[in-house]
């Protein structure tokens, strides 16, 4: 069942419109698509929504015309540090785009040069960077609960082309692993994101096979994204993907469907 419900368009940083992103689910076989545009954040308006009525209009809108040929539904990303309305979406998305240190908000995955800042920041302490980051976002998640909790460990993201040395770090492994066991608690499905091999920087998905190790253990609930910024990544890097889940023992997805997140086998 082809699927993604972490896509992005112009009414955030995405670089198609939404119809044209509809239109390559179409060309693609997609069954269901779901837009998440970044929720409204006040500390940083670079790369959120500025017109979220406009765009659930956009999507419902598309929604309607579209019935007939594939489910769409209107999500959110939302920023654990910047809360949505969450009865004006489908589904949300929860991810952790930030670093806060000191009253500030510093992006973690904006470019490289960002990612050293707040590598700067923290003087070089990967363990206390890595804390930080996995302290807040799992706060958020055991007491929001969103729908999807969004690339997990999006914090190693410029790890591989930056040789910043998180993820070899074996303390940054046990944080990261103390935090999945705890995150998962909350029920949430957690997605498996390719969003940055299509980017380049990564060569293997959110979360680390280690971290999935984890996840399979719980009996985690997966989904499969692509966090897609244009129209022709919408389920880049799937099959990959599918294969490292197999291998890890996983069986099944998860997709959301007639209104309901469903299984099916992989």
């Amino acid at each position: 069942m082809l699927s993604n419900f972490h896509t992005h368009c112009t009414f955030c940083d995405g670089k198609n419109t939404p119809e044209e992103v509809v239109q390559s689910a179409l060309e693609k076989g997609f069954s269901a698509l779901g837009f998440s545009s970044h929720g409204y954040s006040g500390f940083d308006l670079r790369y959120c929504l500025k017109d979220t009525q406009g765009y659930i209009d956009e999507i419902r809108r598309l929604k309607e015309k579209y019935e007939k040929d594939i489910q769409i539904y209107v999500g959110v990303e939302e920023e654990s540090f910047g809360q949505v309305n969450r009865g004006d979406f489908d589904y949300i998305i929860g991810s952790s785009h930030y670093l806060q240190k000191a009253g500030k908000y510093y992006p973690v995955d904006s470019n490289l040069d960002c990612f050293q800042k707040c590598f700067d920041v923290f003087d070089g302490d990967v363990i206390a960077l890595s804390e930080s980051y996995y302290q807040a976002f799992c706060s958020y998640i055991l007491n929001r609960k969103p729908d999807i909790v969004g690339h997990f460990d999006l914090v190693t993201k410029f790890d591989e082309v930056g040789n910043f040395g998180i993820l070899e770090n074996k303390d940054y492994q046990k944080i990261a692993a103390k935090y999945a066991a705890e995150a998962v608690r909350s029920g949430c499905i957690f997605e498996v994101n390719t969003g940055a091999i299509s980017r380049n920087v990564r060569t293997a998905p959110y979360p680390s096979e280690a971290l999935l190790h984890i996840l399979k253990k719980a009996n985690t609930r997966l989904i499969l994204s692509s966090d897609s910024h244009q129209a022709d990544t919408l389920d880049f890097g799937f099959e990959d993907a599918k294969l490292l889940l197999k291998d890890v023992g996983f069986k099944e997805l998860y997709t959301l469907y007639n209104g309901e997140f469903i299984p099916y086998k992989i």
